[in-house]
């Protein structure tokens, strides 16, 4: 797969499949990214698990923290790491150790490790490289257009409006819409 470049459509099938979400590296700081991320994918519905060891016991968000995966008392559907590029390894090699496996391994933002990835590939998950779930759902659901920022897809889908937090869900891709 060319880690580069993702199809809309590879992306919305990731975030429209999963449920449940491990963030390894998430921070209780309220001013760091995992924080930030943590919040948004809570609010859009998924199950959030925060990851950290210095976090353990503890409570992010509500969210029990764990020490490792492998504490973790829950399948998990998509390990999302912020952590740095050579911590990699060591985290798809505790995620393929997990009965089941997670679907996805999604690495942040400046975030990546080929080789890691290969692996991951090789035993049936898929893999995300230097994205951001919250930014690229923002961007498929036409929300961070609210702000001004040219999301490369067009629409003129209104908001489901519904109690508490709007949003516009994932569209579909063009090539899913033809059934």
């Amino acid at each position: 797969m060319n880690h580069d470049d993702y199809d809309n459509a590879y992306i919305s099938g990731i975030l429209k499949s999963v449920k449940t979400i491990a963030v390894v590296g998430a921070s209780a700081n309220t001013v760091r990214p995992s924080y930030f991320v943590m919040k948004y994918m809570l609010d859009k519905g998924y199950r959030v698990i925060p990851v950290n060891p210095g976090q353990a016991g503890k409570e992010i968000l509500g969210q029990t923290a764990y020490a490792r995966l492998s504490d973790v008392p829950e399948p998990i559907d998509m390990v999302d790491i912020f952590r740095a590029s050579d911590a990699v390894p060591a985290i798809v090699d505790e995620a393929l150790a997990l009965d089941p496996k997670p679907k996805v391994i999604w690495m942040q933002l400046t975030v990546r490790h080929d080789e890691a990835a290969a692996r991951a590939e090789a035993a049936g998950l898929q893999v995300v490289m230097n994205r951001c779930p919250k930014i690229e759902y923002a961007r498929l659901s036409g929300e961070i257009g609210w702000n001004g920022v040219n999301s490369g897809v067009i629409s003129s889908r209104k908001p489901v409006m519904r109690a508490g937090f709007q949003s516009y869900g994932l569209r579909q891709a063009p090539e899913d819409s033809q059934s």
